[in-house]
């Protein structure tokens, strides 16, 4: 703790006091020893004696407690978390977790100031509401510290403390110290209602982050190949990593590192050339670019001429000839018509970018590295180690025939995002297999200096998809599965789960596709997200069409159930909101309690999605805010209706709670990517 100016004087005044007395004990001696006494023999000495040594052990303690003062009115105070001082000062979203963060590290600093790196430990408490809401467990490591300095205590004393040190706060209504120095803590009724108010008159706002620019490279096809379910993961996952960002108001570039270049247009080209010779004037009915692919490639295996030409071909389209480049850019346009059919049924918004754009830039890279002396020859080729220890597997950076590789191509990337998108985060997301290459690549754009303290490589790693059967999802016949018809598929067995639910009879044709095409796509996407994702995740239309449980289809369901409440009462948006700023949300029963907290905790779900980037967190949250709210509709009357089911009675507030907890689900639904529907 800081000492002020008024306690500084306080020590010196004491100082000089302390002075003046031994002065006149000394004089008190002078005199004793002119008079020929003996020292021991006489009580006075003796006693004079004692108190002078006492008053020496005291000067110095006060002299080295001034010296302690003046160095520390010289030091500049801790920094101490700014707090929430009264409930109207909440404007947004709050992160419950970070404010009791803030004042419990206030608490402890105060309580502990001599101890560093104090830990600060807060924890969900569960569902026994005698352990309280939240729980501060830094009591036991802090005991542990201080043991290690020999100073004796236990964790109880050291939570007692920690209670005492700990600031006032609107959101907080007790604490309760218990068993090993565990603090509970019990949140203050009043914020919850005033943060759920917030919501209903402002809608569901983020959280305030500092504002970074972050790239994610996710998707990433090739071209003249047909998506299919590899790309499934990293182009919903990626999508859903780009949402959460964006509604953190990050500046999010979203790009599809397409594979657009290399040898493989060779044959490409060789084979357009011959299957259709006027392509430069008549374009060619390519659409099925998995066969084109795969006559070409057969012809390049097969027949010797066939492969010199496709060799040419390369050297031509790398040289810029005009006829092969507009070769080049038509099987290019083609993929790419394909892909957005994939991502305008999925809502992917995306740019792409591929290996072509980067290549002038490797030129670049290539003699950078040189340059700083980070390359070395091994047998014809030029690679680069992570660490002048050599350790682990080095890049190629340029191959013996003098062609450049993926890893090349990556470190020019890594350079363009840094140094002209000028991204804080460069986010990659990939099957697993890939992170020793990414941990790699990291290393030695770091040993290049490419990138700098603050910027950092993330490697979002996915398992991958498996049949019921457990292997590798794939056709009958062994094939891979085209993303095109696996999205056909689901949207007829969508429809299928409809009908058979009676939902044709009840829905407009208009309000049947929405629903199928939500239920559809919503449920591909759900059952890949509310796995953890560096797990392999087996494949089940059954599974995603369940209507019970932790799925799409039942999430969904549950939405559309609270929207239809106030349908069902005739009451509008309108005359809730009249209602609302008349009295407010108030949650009397304990059910409404329990249903509020569980809203109170978005902003906290939804930073720790953003720092860990594991998306079923978010997807668990979901499915817990439609428990909650299915035990607080069966506990608590919305609307009352006599025996005829005419409307007699309506609970405005609880229709309030109702319209909040509709926003919030909307609101992860949308950050999963998974549109909704008002009737299903």
């Amino acid at each position: 703790m800081n000492m002020s100016d008024t306690d500084l004087k306080s020590v010196e005044a004491r100082t000089l006091e302390a002075e003046k007395e031994a002065q006149a004990i000394q004089e008190e001696l002078d005199k004793l020893v002119r008079g020929d006494l003996s020292y021991t023999s006489h009580p006075q000495i003796v006693k004079l004696l004692s108190e002078n040594e006492k008053l020496k052990h005291r000067l110095a303690i006060l002299e080295n407690a001034i010296k302690t003062a003046s160095s520390e009115v010289m030091k500049p105070p801790k920094k101490r978390p700014t707090l929430i001082s009264n409930i109207k000062s909440i404007e947004g979203t709050i992160c419950v977790v970070d404010e009791l963060k803030k004042i419990f590290t206030i608490a402890i600093q105060s309580a502990y100031p001599d101890l560093e790196d104090l830990p600060v430990v807060i924890t969900l408490s569960g569902n026994n509401p005698k352990f309280g809401d939240y729980q501060c467990n830094s009591a036991m490591p802090i005991s542990q510290l201080l043991k290690a300095k020999n100073i004796q205590t236990n964790p109880r004393e050291v939570g007692n403390n920690i209670l005492i040190k700990t600031p006032s706060s609107p959101l907080i209504q007790k604490l309760v110290v218990a068993g090993a120095g565990f603090l509970n803590i019990y949140l203050n009724k009043l914020f919850v209602e005033h943060v759920l108010n917030s919501i209903l008159r402002f809608g569901v706002k983020p959280p305030p982050v500092k504002r970074n620019r972050i790239v994610v490279d996710f998707s990433s096809p090739n071209i003249a190949k047909e998506m299919h379910v590899g790309h499934l993961r990293s182009t919903i996952i990626g999508d859903s990593i780009c949402r959460v960002l964006e509604f953190l108001n990050h500046d999010v570039l979203r790009i599809n590192h397409l594979g657009d270049w290399g040898t493989q247009f060779g044959m490409l080209i060789a084979h357009l050339q011959d299957k259709f010779p006027d392509y430069k004037t008549h374009s060619p009915p390519i659409s099925d670019l998995q066969a084109f692919y795969k006559e070409s490639k057969k012809r390049f295996d097969e027949d010797e001429d066939f492969k010199k030409r496709a060799y040419a071909c390369v050297v031509e389209l790398q040289s810029g000839h005009p006829d092969y480049t507009a070769a080049w850019k038509l099987i290019c346009e083609v993929s790419r018509q394909e892909f957005q059919k994939v991502y305008d049924r999925l809502d992917i918004k995306i740019i792409d970018r591929g290996e072509s754009f980067y290549q002038s830039r490797m030129d670049t890279i290539v003699k950078e590295l040189k340059e700083k002396g980070l390359v070395e020859e091994d047998e014809g080729r030029l690679i680069m180690w992570s660490s002048t220890e050599q350790t682990g597997i080095p890049l190629t950076i340029v191959k013996s025939d003098g062609g450049y590789t993926y890893d090349t191509s990556d470190m020019a990337t890594i350079k363009q995002r840094v140094e002209e998108e000028n991204g804080d985060r460069l986010i990659y997301v990939t099957d697993v297999g890939q992170y020793t290459h990414f941990a790699t690549i990291e290393a030695c754009a770091r040993r290049a200096g490419i990138l700098k303290d603050g910027q950092k490589i993330e490697h979002v790693g996915f398992g991958v998809v498996l049949g019921e059967d457990k292997k590798k999802f794939k056709t009958r016949s062994g094939d891979t599965i085209k993303l095109i018809d696996l999205m056909d598929e689901g949207l007829k067995r969508a429809l299928d789960k409809l009908v058979e639910k009676g939902r044709d009879k009840v829905l407009t044709p208009e309000e049947l596709k929405q629903a199928q095409e939500a239920v559809a796509y919503g449920c591909i996407k759900y059952a890949d997200l509310s796995h953890n994702r560096i797990n392999d995740y087996i494949f089940s239309f059954d599974k995603m069409l369940d209507d019970k449980g932790n799925t799409a289809v039942y999430l969904l369901y549950a939405l559309t159930r609270i929207q239809s409440i106030s349908r069902t009462a005739q009451v509008s948006l309108d005359t809730l909101m009249m209602k609302f700023e008349k009295s407010g949300i108030k949650l009397t029963h304990e059910a409404e309690w329990k249903l509020g907290k569980v809203l109170l905790r978005f902003p906290e779900v939804i930073l720790k999605v953003t720092n860990d980037l594991y998306l079923h967190s978010l997807c668990e949250y979901l499915y817990e805010i439609s428990s909650t709210f299915t035990e607080f509709y069966d506990k608590c009357y919305c609307v009352e209706k006599d025996k005829t089911g005419n409307v007699i009675k309506i609970f405005y507030e609880r229709l309030m709670l109702c319209e909040v907890t509709a926003r919030i689900m909307t609101k992860c639904f949308e950050i999963l990517g998974i549109k909704t529907v008002s009737k299903m």
